[in-house]
C-alpha cells in the first residue's frame, strides 16, 4: 500500500458521523471512511435494552482527493422507533469502530433544541490543521445543553475544502461529538476553495460544484437539491420545523428549487442556512451572490442563518427591501459570528437593517443555542470563553412579535444608504426627493462618501468611482461616461444646498443598483465590488 499522508485513510473506520437525510423519527444516516483496501462496509445497530443486532449494508464510492484515495461509506438505518436510543458500530468484519449511540426524534415533537456554529475554519499548522479547540468548544457546549438534538453549521467548516488535509483536520475536531449527534453542514465558500499550489497558496480557485464536499457527503444528506447542485443543497425536517440548507453555487437554479420546495411545505417553521449574509455588516461587503436573484426563495423563510463575516448580527424582519417589526412581515436574517476564535478584520458596522449587532473583533468564539417551543423560537448567542450573552431574542409566531422589542426606522426625510450604512453628516442637508414619479439623489454626496473622486464646476459635476467615470450637466438628461453618452431617466436638477441631483437610476452608470424602501423611507445603493475606493494622492 502506498504510504499514506498524515491523517490519511486507514483500514480502521474514521470520519464517522451521523446525519439526518430522511424522517428523523425512523431513520439515521451513518457516514465513515476507510482506505481502499476495505471494499465493503456495514453498520450493526441495536435498540437500547435489546441484545439483537441488526445489519445495514452501506453504499460505497471511491473518493480521490489531492493527497489520498479512500472509500466513503453511507448507511441509512431504517424502520427505527421514534424517540428511542440506539447503539451502533460501523466497518467490515475485521475492522470496526467502537460502539456509539444516537437517539431518534420523538413523535409529535414541537419542543426541541439545537446548536448553531459557523466559520470554525483553521488553517494552521498548514499540513495538519489543529481543530482541537473547536472540539473542546463543542464538548463543553453539549455538557451545558445535553438535550440538543443536532448541530447546524453556517458554513466554512474548513479553511480550504478542496484540500483533504483540511477535512482531515476538521474531522479531528469533531471526534467524540458527531458520532452521537447529527451534524448538518452548510457549504461555505472556504469549503469549495482550493489552490493549484496549496503549499504556497498559489492559484486560488472555487470549485463549482463543490467537488470534495459533494463526493464525501453525497449519501450523508438528503439528495433532494436542484439537479446540478445536489448534496450542497438539501432539506430536512425536525419536529415542527423545515430546514433548508442552501449552497453557494448556482443561484438561479437554487432559487427555483427553494420556491418549489417551500410552496409545498406545511411545517410551522421554515428555517434556512446560507453562508453569505443577506444583511451583511462589512463596510465593503455585498450580497449580489443572493440578491436579487434568490430573493423570492429567501423571503419565504421565517429565519435564515448565515456566517462568512465572523461577526454577529440579527436583522429586523425584511421583505422587498423594507424593514418591519412583526415576524409575519418578513425574514429575520441571523448572522452567527465565528465559533472558533477567528476574529474578522476591522470592517464591521451596524447597518440600517440590524436590530442587534456585535463586531466580535475580540479573540473569542460565539455559539448559538436555538430552542423551539411550538410557535416560539428563542435564540441565544453566547461568548463561549466567558459566558457573556451577545443576543437573546424570542420570535413569537402566536403573538406575531419579537422580543426584546425593537422598532425599525422610519425616516421623515428620505435618506441614502450605501451597503446598508447611513451617509451621516454629509447627507444631513441633502435628502433624496421624488419629483413627478422620479427619485432624485445627490450622487456627488454618495460618491464622496464612498471615497471616489468628485469634481464640481458651474453647472457640471464629474464623478469617478469603482473604475467608472461620468460627467453630469445641469438641466441635461445626457451623462458623458468613459463608455460613451448615456441617456438618463430625467434631467439633472439643482436642489438642496445648491447641489446637482440626478435620477437615482443614474447610479447604474457606476454598475450600482438601487431600491427604495417605502415603509422606512430610504434609498439603498449597492455595488458588487468589495474594493475600497480611495482616490490617488499625486
Amino acid at each position: 500500500m502506498k504510504e499514506k499522508p498524515i491523517r490519511g485513510s486507514q483500514k480502521q473506520p474514521d470520519h464517522i458521523f451521523i446525519s439526518i437525510a430522511d424522517d428523523a423519527k425512523t431513520t439515521m444516516n451513518v457516514t465513515w471512511r476507510t482506505c481502499t483496501d476495505i471494499e465493503k462496509g456495514y453498520v450493526l445497530y441495536r435498540k437500547d435494552g435489546s441484545q439483537e443486532w441488526l445489519r445495514c449494508d452501506a453504499e460505497t464510492e471511491v473518493f480521490e482527493s489531492d493527497i489520498d484515495i479512500s472509500n466513503m461509506y453511507w448507511a441509512k438505518l431504517k424502520d427505527l422507533e421514534a424517540g428511542t436510543k440506539y447503539f451502533y458500530t460501523c466497518g467490515d468484519d475485521e475492522n470496526r469502530s467502537e460502539e456509539f449511540y444516537f437517539e431518534t426524534e420523538p413523535e409529535n415533537l414541537t419542543k426541541f433544541k439545537f446548536i448553531c456554529v459557523s466559520d470554525q475554519q483553521q488553517g494552521e499548522p498548514h499540513e495538519c490543521p489543529d481543530y482541537s479547540y473547536f472540539n473542546y468548544i463543542l464538548k463543553e457546549t453539549l455538557k451545558k445543553h445535553p438535550d440538543a438534538r443536532f448541530i447546524l453549521t453556517g458554513g466554512d467548516n474548513t479553511d480550504c475544502g478542496q484540500h483533504e488535509v483540511q477535512w482531515n483536520g476538521a474531522f479531528s475536531g469533531l471526534t467524540g461529538v458527531v458520532e452521537h449527534i447529527p451534524f448538518m453542514m452548510t457549504l461555505g465558500n472556504h469549503d469549495n476553495r482550493g489552490f493549484k499550489d496549496y503549499k504556497n497558496a498559489i492559484g486560488r480557485y472555487y470549485a463549482e460544484p463543490a467537488e470534495f464536499f459533494d463526493k464525501q457527503f453525497k449519501g450523508s444528506y438528503a439528495y433532494n437539491g436542484p439537479e446540478n447542485w445536489k448534496t450542497e443543497n438539501y432539506t430536512f425536517d425536525y419536529g415542527n420545523a423545515h430546514f433548508m440548507v442552501i449552497g453557494v453555487n448556482g443561484p438561479e437554479e437554487v432559487n427555483e428549487w427553494m420556491v418549489n420546495d417551500l410552496k409545498n411545505c406545511d411545517k410551522q417553521w421554515k428555517i434556512g442556512s446560507y453562508h453569505f449574509p443577506i444583511c451583511y455588516s462589512g463596510s465593503d461587503c455585498q450580497n449580489y451572490d443572493a440578491y436579487p436573484v434568490m430573493r423570492e426563495g429567501f423571503e419565504m423563510l421565517d429565519l435564515c442563518f448565515s456566517g462568512h463575516e465572523h461577526n454577529f448580527s440579527r436583522s429586523f424582519p425584511m421583505k422587498n427591501e423594507e424593514l418591519f417589526e412583526r415576524p409575519s412581515m418578513g425574514t429575520v436574517h441571523y448572522m452567527l459570528g465565528n465559533s472558533r476564535k477567528n476574529p474578522p478584520g476591522t470592517r464591521a458596522l451596524a447597518k440600517v437593517w440590524h436590530s442587534a449587532f456585535y463586531t466580535q473583533e475580540e479573540d473569542v468564539s460565539v455559539i448559538a443555542v436555538v430552542e423551539i417551543d411550538g410557535g416560539k423560537m428563542t435564540l441565544t448567542s453566547t461568548v463561549f470563553e466567558d459566558g457573556r450573552i451577545v443576543d437573546k431574542c424570542t420570535i413569537d409566531k402566536d403573538n406575531d412579535e419579537i422580543t426584546p422589542y425593537a422598532i425599525a426606522p422610519k425616516y421623515n426625510r428620505t435618506r441614502m444608504m450605501f451597503k446598508g450604512a447611513q451617509l451621516g453628516l454629509c447627507q444631513s442637508a441633502t435628502p433624496c426627493h421624488e419629483i413627478d414619479g422620479v427619485w432624485y439623489a445627490p450622487l456627488g454626496v454618495l460618491v464622496g462618501y464612498i471615497g471616489g473622486a468628485v469634481i464640481k464646476e458651474k453647472g457640471k459635476i464629474t464623478l469617478e468611482v469603482y473604475g467608472r467615470k461620468a460627467e453630469f450637466f445641469e438641466d441635461s438628461d445626457i451623462a458623458v461616461t468613459d463608455g460613451g453618452e448615456v441617456k438618463l431617466e430625467a434631467k439633472v436638477k439643482r436642489l438642496d444646498e445648491g447641489q446637482l441631483y440626478m435620477p437615482a437610476s443614474a447610479c447604474e452608470v457606476f454598475d450600482m443598483r438601487w431600491a427604495y424602501a417605502k415603509r422606512n423611507n430610504f434609498i439603498s445603493f449597492e455595488h458588487e465590488s468589495e474594493d475600497k475606493p480611495v482616490t490617488v494622492q499625486p
